[in-house]
């Protein structure tokens, strides 16, 4: 049983190119049948704003609990819980920007979703190092790839390190900025479609809760993906990040087309 387990463990994360493919073939169906429903154009922005979600949720720093006891880079808190802090402070500032034309909703939705996360890091950084006295060290890297400082100096023992070093900040304020893009770019597609067959109070609600609903779609299953935690995009688990987008774009999808259908059929 120990040398099964050990064979699973070691092939966690690869990529499966079987599943893949039908992924992608079940997703090209389902947006086949938005363009014969006329709604094929909003899926399709649909779907590029759910990859860029699952995109950004993998430069994000997670520590999970073993962040909690300085034992492990991130910020103590669960991808999926983070990457929906990320998003929604990027739909709130995307949604303020909707009035101002596409192009500045999603620049909005961008910098609240980068800026939520600097704050965070920052904040997270802070509290390492003058609450409980420990650097920010990576466990994954010896030097970082932005500063070149080294770490293993840094590391305490009997831990994978700690706090956020520089790779991991950056990495953060861009999954930031990318999951706040994706989901601003969503809840944009919905509200317009939206607003051309209902109210515009009732467009703004609607395309907010289906936009906040799919953004934790995405976010789970990142979070599947990375199976615990990641410091960033230096970390080995960033290299899992196709098998995430490609779920993303069935999931979105599905979700898409049946949020569209809603109003189609209504």
């Amino acid at each position: 049983m120990s040398a099964i387990a050990a064979k699973a463990g070691a092939d966690a994360g690869a990529f499966q190119p079987v599943p893949s493919i039908i992924a992608l073939v079940l997703a090209i169906i389902v947006i086949a049948v938005g363009f014969v429903l006329g709604v094929g154009q909003t899926l399709c922005l649909i779907v590029l704003g759910a990859a860029l979600i699952a995109f950004g949720v993998h430069f994000v720093p997670v520590g999970g609990a073993p962040a909690a006891m300085g034992q492990a880079p991130g910020i103590a808190t669960g991808v999926p819980m983070l990457a929906a802090g990320a998003g929604l402070a990027g739909l709130f500032g995307g949604a303020w920007a909707a009035e101002l034309g596409l192009a500045v909703a999603l620049a909005g939705g961008a910098i609240g979703g980068a800026l939520m996360m600097a704050i965070t890091c920052l904040m997270v950084n802070m509290s390492y190092v003058f609450g409980m006295g420990i650097p920010p060290a990576s466990g994954k890297i010896e030097k970082d790839p932005l500063t070149g400082y080294t770490q293993p100096e840094f590391k305490s023992q009997g831990t994978e390190g700690h706090g956020l070093p520089f790779i991991s900040y950056v990495g953060g304020v861009i999954g930031g900025l990318l999951g706040g893009l994706g989901g601003t770019l969503i809840y944009l597609e919905l509200l317009a479609f939206y607003e051309a067959v209902m109210p515009a109070a009732d467009a703004v609600g609607l395309a907010g809760i289906l936009a906040v609903a799919m953004f934790l779609v995405i976010a789970v299953l990142a979070a599947y993906n990375i199976t615990g935690t990641i410091e960033g995009p230096h970390d080995p688990k960033f290299k899992r990040f196709p098998r995430a987008i490609i779920a993303a774009i069935l999931a979105s999808a599905l979700c898409g087309i049946l949020a569209l259908l809603l109003m189609v059929l209504a």
